[in-house]
């Protein structure tokens, strides 16, 4: 088999645009790379600026090429009998075909295989599939992304890694592909087929490394195989040991492993204060900044005073992506310097565990809702069983539909089978939970904490001590946990998946089996599955009716993003309900009362079918039919709670975004106040409670966080320490904050022309100092967009780029990853980049806040607290919106200094920070910067002068 892989730049993505360059790798039947071809295509038109920008390739590259007709005289001949690859190759193949009918040429009628669907399939876990990220990651050489003889070779190269990663898969894995694809008329089947006709003509078959079970090759063994991480037999290792002696033994491992070791103040200090707080059972509030290294502060003394004392200790972060980062830095390293055996163990939210029984059934029936996407996933999914040892999600690099893949297959405790499962001992989420039961340390986030606590603290192995880390969310996601957060797909996912249409859903495939069965009975269960049909579109049409009855209720918000979930949000008060809110409540009830009758006929259903009619494929449906019935009652519960709107102690509102209207409503009821509730529950029930974040004081107080999280009561009893860490980097030599004092103020969230004008010149004069290497924060999405046009042409010229969220398409960790790549540009981001977004060293050279960030004061959770502080004679400008700020200002202010030797600019273009009377809060919680503030047109030159005299920068 000769493969030819092609790659066209082109003039632009339209069929009336041309091609500009082409390059074609041939890979010979001994797949080795034989010959690059490669050519530059005349137009005969300009090339657009857009493009030469992206692909580097002008008007005069291309004047003395060939023109289309020429070239196709040499590529043609190179086409004959091969197959046709690219990186998405659809794109490549329609200009090919356009060319060769321009050209007189008849079509290509080959097979065609995309290295996108490869890559995905054979490297599940990989972030991205762009060609520049897949080439370093695999350490290839591409020297001139997006011109097409490079992007051509690196594509080939991409192949053949892909194709010697199937040929080494598992024969039944291959066979299981094979099978996937085969009632698809896809060239990728047909090629999926030959790979398996040829591996299963091959004597050896390599059995080792791998599990086989009910047809699939897994990674992992039984989990019932897992040991503790000490015999029970063996002496405590640490008995004697003084926790200062422990210390000492691991510093000394620290110095010899890692050669840059050195040992922080704040570090040292925090360690040891959170090893008090555990011993002399105490909470403790501690601010560790960035650079404390304060995760091996909590995780040295919470490992100590684990295996010591027999005491598991919880951990939970707010994010999973400090919990990988947990998992895949911090513990290997703790590994090798701590001198004696021990287990950390990650446990998640039931939900990011795959189920194999639900996985198996699925593909067996080939129940995919979008065929063409669900397959890729399905083989995605095949294949990473023969690598992931944990069945978490967040390994897998899914396509957008992969999510409601995912959501079918995923793990969930009602339809779990438990022992009876023929799976169970290969199950993730019971070998998650197995394990944290034998681990010294148990690493959570802290939406399981409150799913934990709902259950009555049946999820998560028992604990008398708990660090929380990120604990500046804490009161937050208490609120959405305690309290009841739905969406619009909440109730349409859990209908969908009982009944798509005849043929497909849980539903109809019982049916199909009862029918096949030939049960005396499956006449009757066949008519009674056939009555709920009905029952179900009735309930989703009410459904659509009500949503749209509510979404109609909805204020614009102005300061959002369009198409962000909060874009359309609407506070709704027991005592004053909107006007038309019966109605609504009509369709509610009707609602009710149809999802009661599903569920009477549908529980007496599952079971009868369960006691008359024994067989595993069954079960199976029962099962899962039965969770999803279980869902649905919790739905109706939920929504019943809500529309009734009776309890004054809870706020309640809606929000949607404009793109998707109705569709992208979201339901909350969340507590007002949630720190009786977290005193209730954690601070008098655990013997101790760490909560550490970089930002947890105000005013280098911690009395704000105190009051939040129902602290108080513990303090007064002297049972709460507090820890504020000196920060490891001198933030005098580092930064400089600049104020420009004669700048323009804004009211509301839009500002007026002089505004715009003033912030764009200025952010543009500044990014020309700094050569890009800038973040400018919003509070407002739509002073972000009107800032962007005009800054993107006013630094048109000087070849910086301006990347805006929600502008520029990508998620943030791709604007993110798009901003350190470029040589310079200025990246314009609101709410979500004000914290947790790490661009260290150069990338990021100048910070600018264009507002203090409040949070909108119409926002129904502010409004309602501030309502209940105004009831306690308290002020809660001072006593809520300030404190929140603050702690928002300082994660945002914490974005520019991410390592000793960083070194940049802080500006802060919103005067009220030194003419207000609590513009002082603001500056006087930060690190010590140095800090000035002076005339708009002296900024530039200080800047400049400043970032001039730093350490080491570039000239």
């Amino acid at each position: 088999m000769k493969f030819a892989v092609l790659d066209f730049e082109t003039t632009g993505t339209q069929s009336a645009d041309d091609i500009i360059q082409v390059g074609l790798a041939i890979i010979d039947h001994d797949n080795s790379i034989s010959r690059v071809y490669g050519s530059y295509v005349n137009p005969g038109r300009p090339i657009p600026p857009f493009i030469t920008g992206l692909t580097g390739i002008t008007d005069d590259d291309v004047k003395d090429a060939p023109a289309l007709e020429e070239m196709m005289m040499e590529l043609v001949p190179l086409l004959d009998d091969v197959v046709l690859v690219g990186h998405n190759v659809a794109f490549d193949f329609n200009f090919l075909q356009n060319a060769l009918d321009r050209c007189g040429y008849l079509p290509f009628s080959g097979r065609i295989l995309d290295t996108m669907d490869f890559l995905k399939i054979m490297f599940p876990s990989l972030s991205s599939y762009q060609l520049g990220f897949v080439s370093s990651e695999f350490g290839l050489a591409h020297d001139r992304p997006h011109q097409a003889d490079s992007d051509a070779l690196a594509t080939a190269e991409v192949f053949l890694k892909c194709l010697a990663e199937l040929q080494a898969l598992p024969l039944i894995t291959i066979q299981r592909l094979s099978d996937l694809f085969a009632e698809e008329d896809s060239d990728l089947g047909w090629f999926l087929d030959g790979v398996r006709e040829e591996k299963e003509l091959d004597p050896i078959q390599d059995l080792e490394g791998h599990q086989f079970y009910r047809q699939l090759a897994l990674k992992v063994e039984d989990w019932t195989e897992l040991a503790a991480p000490r015999r029970e037999d063996d002496p405590n290792p640490l008995s004697g040991v003084s926790f200062e002696e422990y210390m000492d033994d691991v510093r000394d491992q620290l110095r010899s492993s890692l050669s840059q070791y050195e040992e922080r103040e704040a570090q040292v200090q925090m360690i040891e204060d959170v090893n008090q707080a555990l011993s002399e059972d105490k909470h403790l509030l501690i601010e560790a900044g960035t650079g404390t290294g304060k995760s091996l502060g909590y995780l040295l003394p919470s490992l100590y005073h684990s295996v010591k004392y027999g005491q598991r200790v919880t951990v939970s972060t707010h994010t999973i992506n400090l919990q990988e980062q947990l998992r895949e830095r911090d513990i290997p390293m703790l590994t090798k310097v701590i001198p004696f055996p021990f287990r950390a163990a990650i446990f998640k939210g039931r939900g990011h565990y795959l189920c194999l029984r639900k996985f198996e059934h699925k593909i067996n029936r080939r129940d995919f809702a979008t065929p063409k996407e669900d397959l890729i996933t399905a083989a995605q999914m095949i294949v990473w069983l023969t690598l992931t040892e944990t069945g978490d999600d967040e390994e897998l690099n899914l396509s957008n539909r992969g999510g409601d893949f995912w959501e079918t297959v995923a793990s969930d405790s009602e339809s779990c089978l438990g022992r009876s499962c023929p799976w169970f001992r290969k199950c993730f989420y019971h070998r998650a939970r197995h394990e944290a039961g034998i681990s010294d340390v148990v690493i959570t986030n802290h939406s399981k904490l409150f799913t934990d606590v709902k259950a009555s603290h049946q999820l998560l192995p028992s604990y008398e001590h708990l660090v929380i880390d990120e604990a500046h969310h804490l009161e937050e996601v208490a609120g959405k946990h305690l309290g009841m957060h739905m969406k619009y797909f909440t109730l349409v996912h859990t209908l969908t998946r009982l009944f798509k249409d005849s043929k497909n859903g849980q539903l109809p495939s019982l049916r199909q089996q009862l029918v096949k069965s030939g049960h005396e009975k499956s006449a009757d269960w066949a008519s009674t599955i056939d009555q709920l049909y009905p029952l179900v579109l009735e309930v989703k049409e009410t459904w659509d009716l009500l949503s749209d009855k509510l979404f109609g209720m909805l204020p614009e918000r102005s300061d959002a993003t369009p198409g962000e979930t909060g874009q359309f949000s609407s506070r709704l008060k027991p005592s004053a309900k909107p006007a038309k809110w019966d109605q609504a409540s009509a369709l509610e009830n009707q609602l009710n009362v149809t999802l009661s009758e599903i569920l009477r006929k549908g529980d007496k259903l599952m079971l009868d079918v369960k006691e008359e009619y024994d067989d595993y494929a069954a079960d199976s449906l029962i099962t899962d039919i039965t969770g999803l019935l279980k869902d649905l009652a919790g739905i109706k519960e939920n929504l019943r709670l809500f529309i009734r709107l009776d309890d004054e102690t809870t706020v309640y509102w809606l929000e949607a975004s404009g793109q998707f209207r109705s569709k992208s409503l979201q339901f909350y009821a969340v507590p007002v106040d949630v720190s009786r509730q977290l005193k209730e529950m954690f601070f008098d029930k655990k013997r101790s409670i760490i909560l550490t974040s970089a930002t947890l004081s105000v005013d280098k107080s911690f009395q704000y966080m105190t009051d939040q999280l129902g602290l108080q009561e513990a303090a007064d009893e002297g049972r709460l320490m507090t820890s504020q860490l000196p920060s490891p980097f001198n933030y005098r030599d580092q930064v400089l904050l600049v104020i420009p004092r004669d700048f323009p103020s804004v009211k509301g969230s839009v500002g007026d022309a002089h505004f715009v004008n003033m912030l764009v010149s200025s952010l543009g004069a500044t990014a020309q100092a700094t050569r890009g290497r800038m973040l400018v924060l919003f509070t407002s999405y739509r002073m972000l967009r009107q800032v962007y046009e005009p800054l993107k042409e006013a630094l048109s010229s000087s070849d910086i780029t301006v990347l805006g969220q929600g502008v520029d398409s990508g998620s943030r960790s791709k604007l993110t990853r798009r901003f350190q790549d470029a040589k310079a540009s200025v990246l314009l981001g609101t709410s979500s980049f004000w914290e947790g977004v790490d661009i260290p060293g150069e990338a990021l050279t100048c910070l600018a806040i264009v507002r203090l960030p409040f949070q909108p004061p119409n926002h129904p959770l502010l409004e309602a607290k501030s309502e209940l502080l105004q009831q306690q004679k308290k002020n809660p400008f001072m006593k809520l919106s300030v404190p929140q700020a603050v702690i928002r200002f300082k994660q945002g202010f914490g974005r520019l200094v991410r390592t000793a030797s960083d070194h940049g600019v802080v500006i802060v273009y919103d005067t009220r920070v030194i003419e207000s009377y609590y513009g002082k809060h603001f500056l006087y919680s930060l690190p010590g910067p140095k800090m000035e503030h002076m005339p708009t047109e002296q900024m530039v030159p200080r800047i400049s002068e400043w970032l001039q005299s730093a350490p080491e920068t570039e000239a």
